[in-house]
Parts: structure tokens; C-alpha cells; sequence
């Protein structure tokens, strides 16, 4: 599907979720709109593990668990968009123009690490502050997952940083905005973790626990 198919799917679920209505005299709230982004994607792969999985299929594995899992839970709380779908190249910009479009309160890109050092292991979440309340959000957001990721399972914190990512530097003034990386391709324990399905589902749980619990839901 072409990225201007998806993105007018996606802008015509829109259409109805948004639509509000008086029901015996209150407004009906909307629940809280996620919007989840599988890095690369396409012709770009990202980051390669030793025996040739993509980070592109890694972060899509995952993000796509993430909106089973909502849909799965009784209240479904979120309301969750990604940005792909299927192995497909969306541009930058048309990533972040969806999350603007859909008001998001939440945007997470998520991708792996790669580096030289083979040692190197963990998760990293980056931010690019538009403000103080945004990044002060965006900041407890990444805290919230990667203390998650560290207490439930396991996986080492490497703390939050500043990413100049243009993901970020696009996003809206009122999300919460990061970029979760969720561990090193490079390192051979991290990379065999990673290709997991088992572990990819509880990445995500994990994840959506995260979100659900900064929204305070």
C-alpha cells in the first residue's frame, strides 16, 4: 500500500473517531490517541543483526503486538494507529504529519541500536524538548517504559538522552514524544532476544503497561 493510501485510511478512520456526541446531556470522551512508529521500513533496513534480521521487521513485529494487545484488553483503552502497517517506506515527515493530524497525546518511534562496540547493550529513549511541559512528559514517558523494560524484564537501562531525530524535532508541541531504542542488533544476546516472537510480545505488553500507567488509566 502507497504511503498516501495509508495515511488517507488512516485519516478516514479518523473522520470517525473523532465524531462526539450528546448522550443524556454529557459528551462522550474520546479515549487516548497513540500513535506507535516502526522505524525504517522498505528499501530501508536499518540496523542488520549477525544472521540478517532487520531492525525494520524487529519494530514492526513489536509495534503490531502492541495494537493486539489494546485490542485485546476489555476496556481496549487506547485508541492506537502506527504509522506502517506492512513493510513499506513512509517518509519522515508524513510519520510525524500523522500524529499532528490525529492530535496524538503520545509518539513513539520505535527502533534498535547498533554499534561498533559489540558489547554495547541496553535501552536508550531520546527526546527533543519543544517546551518545558512537553519535556518534562515526553522525559517521564521514557522513564516510565525503560524502567519497565529494566524491572519486568530485565533489560538494561542506559538512560535518557537528547536526539536531534527528525521524528522528534517534527513532533507536535502538546505529545509526549520519544524515541525507544530498544536494544543493541550488535550484541549477540540482545540481537537473539530481539528475533524472539515470545519476546517481541513482552516488549510490547511491557510497553503498553507503560503507556497505560503514565496516562493513568
Amino acid at each position: 500500500m502507497s504511503t498516501l493510501n495509508q495515511i488517507t485510511l488512516l485519516l478516514f478512520c479518523l473522520v470517525f473517531l473523532k465524531i462526539t456526541y450528546a448522550q443524556n446531556g454529557k459528551v462522550q470522551v474520546r479515549n487516548p490517541i497513540v500513535v506507535i512508529d516502526p522505524g525504517h521500513g522498505g528499501k530501508d533496513a536499518g540496523a542488520t543483526t549477525r544472521t540478517g534480521i532487520k531492525e525494520k521487521d524487529i519494530a514492526l513485529g513489536i509495534a503490531s503486538k502492541i495494537v493486539v494487545l489494546n485490542n485485546k484488553l476489555v476496556e481496549n483503552p487506547l485508541m492506537l494507529y502506527l504509522t506502517r502497517y506492512t513493510d513499506t517506506l513512509i517518509s519522515l515527515g508524513d510519520r510525524t504529519e500523522l500524529s499532528k493530524k490525529l492530535k496524538a497525546d503520545i509518539f513513539i518511534s520505535i527502533h534498535c541500536n547498533q554499534a561498533i562496540n559489540r558489547t554495547a547493550s541496553g535501552t536508550e529513549v531520546f527526546i527533543h524538548p519543544k517546551s518545558e511541559v512537553q519535556a518534562e512528559e515526553s522525559a517521564y514517558l521514557g522513564f516510565t517504559i525503560q524502567k519497565g523494560l529494566a524491572d519486568i524484564l530485565g533489560i538494561k537501562n542506559r538512560g535518557l538522552k537528547y536526539g536531534n531525530f527528525q521524528v522528534l524535532r517534527d513532533s507536535s508541541n502538546s505529545s509526549a514524544s520519544i524515541l525507544l531504542e530498544l536494544g543493541f542488533l550488535s550484541q549477540t544476546d540482545e540481537a537473539i532476544y530481539l528475533t524472539k516472537e515470545e519476546s517481541q510480545s513482552a516488549v510490547a505488553l511491557v510497553i503498553l503497561q507503560s503507556i497505560i500507567k503514565f496516562l493513568g488509566l
